[in-house]
């Protein structure tokens, strides 16, 4: 009976293993799909890229809310991945520049599903709750990285906030790489350009 046990029980890991390499394998399938360039990959494309048929693809996923939220939550983890810990006590002007090279980082990073979510955001409540998590993540991040000169506003603290991330906001960066077609390094200079006035002009008032 033991024995019998175990060797159920081996079957269930495995089968359960494989299902998971299996959605594992939809979800990379996915992602590099939309760093290649196709916004709105068919589910057929999906399958072919993944190895699978498209039967098997629903059977792991229910339907394409269920998928794009595991795509989703792949971007945010691989997202998470690239913020650092800049410490709030270095001078301005050395945060600014940790800032910029993370911020610029993630953007370039977010760009392939920045642009497939902008097709689909409308009608699906993944993509908008993956963009209300990164429009958090930011705040965040520019909370405590320029706490100090918030702080010191006073009650114009909400609109420097919302300077900044309007700064560094991904439709920002989308409009200098994409409409203007600046490299990088370009669009950095910039969103430096943008913080450092917003900031210095802060604390000019203060």
């Amino acid at each position: 009976m033991v024995i019998c046990d175990m060797a159920v029980h081996q079957h269930t890991d495995g089968r359960v293993a494989r299902g998971q390499r299996t959605r594992d394998a939809i979800v990379e399938a996915h992602t590099a799909l939309l760093r290649e360039g196709v916004l709105k990959p068919t589910a057929k494309v999906i399958a072919q890229r993944a190895g699978i048929s498209v039967r098997t693809l629903w059977l792991n996923y229910k339907d394409t809310e269920t998928l794009l939220g595991a795509t989703t939550a792949y971007w945010l983890e691989a997202d998470a991945e690239l913020r650092d810990d800049i410490d709030p006590g270095l001078p301005l002007d050395e945060r600014v520049e940790r800032y910029l090279d993370m911020r610029a980082r993630r953007l370039e990073h977010l760009a392939p599903a920045a642009r497939s979510a902008a097709l689909g955001e409308p009608f699906s409540v993944a993509l908008q709750e993956s963009r209300r998590q990164h429009v958090d993540r930011v705040r965040d991040d520019l909370a405590h990285v320029f706490a100090a000169e918030l702080t010191a506003e006073g009650p114009g603290r909400d609109v420097l906030a919302a300077g900044l991330f309007v700064a560094s906001s991904w439709p920002t960066w989308s409009s200098l790489r994409d409409d203007l077609g600046l490299d990088p390094d370009a669009a950095r200079a910039v969103v430096r350009a943008s913080l450092l006035s917003l900031l210095t002009e802060a604390s000019a008032r203060t």
